[in-house]
């Protein structure tokens, strides 16, 4: 026995104290959370938009050889244009859909009529029990009045990015010295590398799943002829980022609205099957793929995640569920005393992947 209890290695054991302190920690931040919502919403953008500036930058001097500086303005001018781009067009079209949508809750019933005959009596009364009496006005301005008001904080964003990028070769130093320790200073370095790893690797890939989800559904969109086909296709792109219900709503939207601007049930059939499946193959396929077991995070997490950060900040909670979970995660793995919170947090209780940054 003596011998069994020296060759078991010692693991972390999760002591009544600490879940204590953590709990009246949490329970702190969430208040904080919440109440500083309108400074940390965009503060918190910036560092997603820096580090989508810093993968980019760093792709471009991988490829090109270019100079730093110069790899730093390509990927701040490209990421911004963009980011503008895509409020610009939510913003510009928000006004013209929130006022039009009236119309389209009178034509769902004449709409609702046309696949009676396709689905069946009993499916069309579920329909018209459960989608009539949902306030469409109510979702459209929920959906592009968040996008109008990061319209109006893209500008607080650009500055935050600005001074967050000119700091960027500083900041490392700057840890050196206010950790105290070689140490201390190389362990919190680590932790940094390993939660700018697994951000760059979400935030660049899921950029890169969305942009071509998005492409692809803009052009059915404008072969169809759909209205607002643009806004669609926006926020196909900015839906994917939401775990799970994201893409069953980005299809949802656009085959409703195809449903009551045309005649035919066909435009709603191409709508439904073209792009669910195109959402389906991608999320279930091509995602995982992509970006395989580096997040390391449960499955339950992920859902658990986007309900609580829905609940404390909005629908911009729901976009930013999966990169600020990851980056709790993290930083629970670094720290002795929650290291059995962060394996309970992981996907397969390994977290050699975070500690090493790869």
């Amino acid at each position: 026995m003596t011998s069994d209890q020296q060759d078991t290695p010692d693991r972390p054991r999760l002591k009544l104290s600490v879940v204590r302190d953590t709990c009246i920690v949490a329970s702190l931040l969430v208040l904080g959370l919440y109440a500083g919502a309108a400074f940390l919403i965009p503060l918190t953008m910036a560092l997603l938009v820096n580090v989508l500036i810093i993968a980019l930058s760093d792709r471009v001097i991988a490829v090109t050889r270019a100079p730093v500086w110069l790899a730093n303005i390509a990927g701040v001018t490209v990421v911004l244009a963009g980011l503008f781009m895509i409020m610009y067009i939510l913003g510009s079209q928000a006004t013209q859909f929130a006022r039009s949508i009236g119309t389209y809750e009178t034509q769902f019933d004449s709409a609702v009529d046309r696949i009676t005959g396709l689905v069946g009596n009993d499916i069309t009364t579920f329909i018209r029990d459960n989608l009539v009496s949902i306030d469409m006005s109510y979702l459209a301005r929920l959906l592009l009045g968040s996008a109008t008001s990061l319209l109006n904080q893209f500008f607080l964003i650009s500055l935050y990015v600005a001074f967050l990028m000119a700091e960027r070769l500083a900041f490392r130093k700057k840890i050196q010295l206010a950790a105290g320790s070689p140490q201390t200073g190389a362990e919190f370095s680590s932790m940094l590398d390993a939660i700018s790893f697994s951000l760059q690797r979400y935030v660049g890939v899921k950029t890169l799943i969305s942009l071509f989800t998005a492409g692809i559904s803009y052009a059915v969109f404008k072969v169809l002829g759909l209205e607002y086909a643009e806004t669609w296709a926006v926020l196909t792109f900015a839906l994917n980022f939401i775990p799970s219900i994201g893409s069953i709503i980005a299809v949802i939207f656009p085959a409703m609205i195809a449903l009551v601007q045309f005649d035919s049930i066909g435009p709603f059939l191409i709508i439904v099957l073209g792009c669910g499946t195109l959402q389906f193959l991608i999320g279930n396929f091509l995602d995982p793929a992509l970006l395989g077991r580096s997040l390391n995070m449960s499955t339950f997490l992920v859902i658990l995640a986007l309900t609580f950060w829905t609940t404390v900040w909005g629908l911009i909670g729901a976009f930013l569920s999966v990169p600020l979970t990851v980056c709790i995660l993290i930083v629970f793995s670094h720290v002795p005393a929650l290291r059995p919170i962060a394996i309970l947090m992981s996907l397969d209780g390994s977290l050699g992947e975070d500690d090493n940054g790869t």
